[in-house]
């Protein structure tokens, strides 16, 4: 496995926010974490980046903890792309996604030519060649995300990692988000993502993660995570599966 939690705790203040968790990833996985408001998806998805410490258990990269690896090691191999990190800054779009290049530039050194090529293929893949010039705080909620998102694929990281990466998109733009996530997979790189909208999370990733009071509570092909006793528990509703003839994926309704 790429990236591997061990019965990881965070403490949030005295707050245990996340309380034993056991999660791995591998090359070209697709894993959507999935969950109620407040279960810790992304403190966990921080956890796993090495941005927060973890009080119990041990996140592992290749093998080895996070805590032994260099910052920039980790930062390499693990991008972590956020809702909020989106937020208006008079900053250009262009300078943001080259902020994805900064754990192989460092402060006050140019970059390469492989840097400059990173940043024009995420820039590319994400379409948003004509945003590079205009500041950030003039984008739309959803093309900052599209912003955010290039800055992580500029980092051309082995693990992406992205806490609710449709937020704000449009129907159009949530498709072309998820194909794009197809493609970097296809490419080998494992993505786990947070994913609000449990009928896209089935139909994307290959292996669903049902995190609730700081636990995973249930983990496997989506179809059977969604049925679980502990999915009707943890959302409160009941989750029920429906097919229709021609159709291969199943659809869901809740009440």
């Amino acid at each position: 496995m790429i990236l591997e939690a061990r019965e990881i705790s965070v403490l949030r203040g005295e707050r245990r926010v996340i309380d034993g968790c056991s999660l791995a990833i591998d090359a070209g996985q697709a894993v959507a974490l999935v969950g109620p408001n407040a279960a810790g998806k992304s403190t966990l998805l921080r956890a796993l980046a090495g941005l927060l410490p973890t009080a119990v258990g041990q996140v592992l990269l290749d093998g080895r903890t996070t805590s032994e690896l260099s910052r920039s090691t980790v930062a390499r191999a693990i991008a972590l792309v956020s809702a909020d990190e989106g937020a208006p800054s008079p900053l250009r779009v262009g300078d943001r996604v080259a902020l994805g290049r900064y754990p192989y530039v460092g402060p006050f050194r140019s970059g390469s030519a492989a840097d400059t090529a990173a940043i024009e293929r995420a820039i590319a893949r994400t379409g948003i060649a004509h945003l590079v010039s205009r500041p950030l705080e003039r984008l739309s909620a959803g093309e900052r995300q599209l912003a955010a998102l290039a800055r992580g694929l500029a980092q051309e990281p082995r693990v992406l990692l992205l806490d609710e990466p449709a937020a704000h998109l449009d129907v159009g733009h949530e498709l072309a988000l998820f194909r794009i996530l197809d493609e970097v997979r296809r490419e080998g790189v494992a993505v786990l993502a947070v994913v609000h909208d449990l009928q896209r999370a089935a139909g994307w990733a290959e292996r669903l993660a049902l995190l609730s009071g700081g636990r995973i509570v249930a983990e496997g092909a989506p179809a059977a995570v969604l049925s679980s006793d502990a999915a009707a528990r943890a959302f409160g509703v009941a989750i029920r599966s429906h097919t229709l003839p021609g159709v291969s994926r199943p659809f869901y309704s809740f009440d």
